[in-house]
């Protein structure tokens, strides 16, 4: 080896950007080491692997090359399929396959059949299996463990069950690929089985029966396994965390998040993005703000995604104004996640015009938006009912960006004109679509035409549903609202009967507060309790007062049983909102906002409610509800009484 050899894989090693990179290698190419396979070899895997945003860079060296050999093939295979392109990391193989002289190995193998499980391909994935075969290396335990974890990934248990067992001395690393395909696969008895059977239990065989349980909801034995568990790591706590927060058990969530702090151990980068999602989706502000104070304080504010969690947090608990603080915090760091957040935030607050600012300022920052961008930007249309510009980017995705429209977009659109009372505009938009609609597609158009009494086309809309989903208890719903408004109350009541007849149950409203630090949970007719007890009793001491001193005169068009007016008074004033908003102001101190989560759409007698209640207890209320905020404050709503 020359003396300018080690000093190029010295410079290599300190190498963290392209440009850095391409001096080193003009370099090479001026003392004319270009030719000397090691060092060639490592300036591919570092271009190919190590550097970011330089994928095109490395296949172009690598074209450029005389005689790859088998390294600086595999090296190429392995940087496309870990990019986001691994079908070309399929070319490159069967590039090898035709034109080298280089014999794929057991690395070559491992790393293409990796690809095949990236793309959920089990076609390509069973052929790779055959050209392992020819090559004698399926029962390699590197490759046959990969052929696990592919068909797995790709929903096959029983093919990975089969290379299993045909492994003469599978290690510790093909138990776990095993055990983790049967959890993908939703086998969890199997899984459980397995991992009985293994001879040797390492942490990550916990781990993965951890994560396998919580995926599948099963908590209780997720929370046996995790006190089984002969010891735990970051990654235990995590799944536990983020497992019960996804499961909607935000109370344990925070629990597990405490015991992991008297634990004395460091929450890492997911444990956190974990309990900020459960306080995000709970509506936990107090805990949220004792979340943000820790970050700060152990030095961890500089990771962009506890950054974009914190300011989901605060957007979801309905502190939008925190929310702009982390955004304009982290202004060097953003990244389409961060952006895409803040358009989110401002867009369920009502703030359509703010949204819009926000998606030209990452346009003007160089970020590329992505679906998920123009889902945030017509969503923030829809709420603020600007059909014009909603139109207008809808159309710029597919025109400036090529972005093909989804069917979230095709059904961001069918809101944009339902909620604007566009109905039949709406109606024909979706004909026209050029993917096959949905049940949702058909049901948002549902939802609209119940929002504005259209009876006519709220029928021609059914009919198409009871194709695609006959026994959903939302569309009947939605029709008995829609006949309800319209003043057809037999209608509205037939439809209720034959819910009954059919045994289609409606999804029960419930609402979640937070007082103290704990959550509190309200769901009309449940069984009382003291907590209940204590705020239906104080709801009736509210709408006294409301009577009095507000004029309040229930709004009961929407009450579609077949009942009394005096009756319809008494079903709309124990709604789980009035609930959840009486025992907030019985609890909490004078001047403190009261934020209540809620997971159905809040009726307009609860919108008149909050309208009252914060004109005349001098009160800020913030209720999010299925689609949106509602901020009430001195007798007006954010929304304009447009939701």
């Amino acid at each position: 080896m020359s003396k300018t050899e080690p000093l190029c894989l010295s410079l290599l090693n300190i190498c963290k950007s392209l440009t850095t990179f391409k001096q080193i290698h003009a370099n090479v190419l001026k003392l004319g080491l270009e030719s000397d396979p090691f060092i060639a070899g490592k300036l591919l895997h570092h271009c190919a692997i190590s550097l970011s945003d330089s994928l095109d860079y490395a296949c172009r060296l690598f074209r450029y090359t005389p005689n790859p050999d088998v390294f600086m093939h595999n090296t190429l295979i392995r940087g496309l399929y870990e990019s986001d392109r691994p079908q070309d990391s399929l070319l490159k193989f069967i590039e090898m396959r035709r034109n080298s002289l280089s014999h794929p190995d057991s690395f070559s193998f491992a790393f293409i059949v990796k690809a095949a499980a990236n793309l959920r391909s089990v076609r390509v994935g069973i052929q790779l299996h055959c050209q392992a075969l020819v090559h004698g290396l399926d029962t390699h335990l590197f490759v046959g463990t990969t052929l696990i974890s592919m068909y797995g990934e790709c929903g096959f248990v029983g093919f990975a069950r089969k290379v299993f067992d045909e492994m003469p001395e599978p290690n510790a690393i093909a138990w776990n690929a095993m055990v983790t395909a049967c959890c993908r696969g939703g086998d969890m008895k199997g899984g459980r089985e397995l991992f009985d059977l293994m001879p040797v239990r390492n942490l990550m065989s916990w781990n993965v029966m951890l994560a396998g349980y919580t995926k599948a909801g099963e908590l209780e034995l997720a929370r046996e396994m995790f006190l089984e568990m002969p010891m735990k790591d970051d990654v235990s706590w995590s799944t536990m965390i983020v497992g019960f927060s996804h499961n909607g058990y935000f109370e344990e969530a925070f629990s597990f998040f405490r015991e992991l702090q008297r634990k004395g151990m460091r929450p890492n980068e997911t444990s956190l993005t974990g309990v900020l999602s459960a306080c995000a989706q709970a509506g936990a502000l107090e805990f949220g703000k004792i979340l943000h104070g820790f970050i700060e304080k152990s030095g961890l504010a500089w990771i962009v995604s506890v950054n974009n969690a914190l300011l989901d947090t605060y957007s979801k608990c309905g502190n939008v104004h925190m929310a702009q603080l982390v955004f304009e915090r982290i202004m060097n760091e953003r990244n389409i996640v961060s952006w895409t957040s803040m358009m989110s935030a401002l867009a369920m607050h009502g703030h359509g015009e703010e949204a819009i600012g926000i998606f030209h300022k990452m346009e003007e920052s160089g970020i590329r938006p992505d679906e998920i961008a123009f889902i945030s930007l017509l969503y923030a249309c829809s709420h603020a009912g600007l059909v014009e510009q909603g139109c207008e980017y809808f159309y710029k995705m597919k025109g400036m960006y090529n972005i093909e429209p989804s069917i979230e977009h095709y059904g961001c659109m069918v809101d944009l004109y339902g909620r604007a009372g566009q109905l039949h505009k709406a109606y024909e938009f979706v004909c026209q679509m050029p993917i096959p609609c949905t049940a949702i597609i058909w049901r948002t158009l549902l939802g609209a035409c119940s929002m504005h009494g259209d009876v006519k086309l709220a029928e021609q809309v059914k009919e198409r549903l009871s194709e695609l989903d006959p026994n959903n208890s939302s569309d009947h719903v939605l029709l008995s609202n829609a006949y309800a408004v319209a003043g057809k109350w037999k209608d509205a009541a037939s439809v209720r009967r034959s819910m009954t007849e059919q045994r289609i149950t409606k999804t029960p409203g419930w609402s979640m507060i937070e007082v103290d630090k704990i959550m509190y949970t309200f769901l009309a007719g449940r069984k009382q309790c003291k907590i209940t007890e204590e705020a239906y009793k104080k709801l009736k001491e509210i709408i006294r007062r409301l009577r009095v001193e507000g004029g309040y005169v229930p709004v009961i068009g929407r009450v579609l049983h077949d009942i009394e007016e005096e009756e319809k008074e008494g079903s709309v004033s124990v709604h789980s909102e009035k609930l959840a908003v009486a025992f907030g102001i019985a609890r909490l101190c004078k001047g403190r906002t009261i934020r209540i989560v809620k997971n159905l759409r809040i009726c307009r007698d609860c919108h008149a409610v909050m309208k009252l209640i914060s004109q005349i207890y001098k009160v800020e209320i913030v209720v999010r509800d299925r689609s949106r905020y509602h901020s009430f404050k001195d007798g007006y709503c954010s929304c304009r009484d447009y939701w």
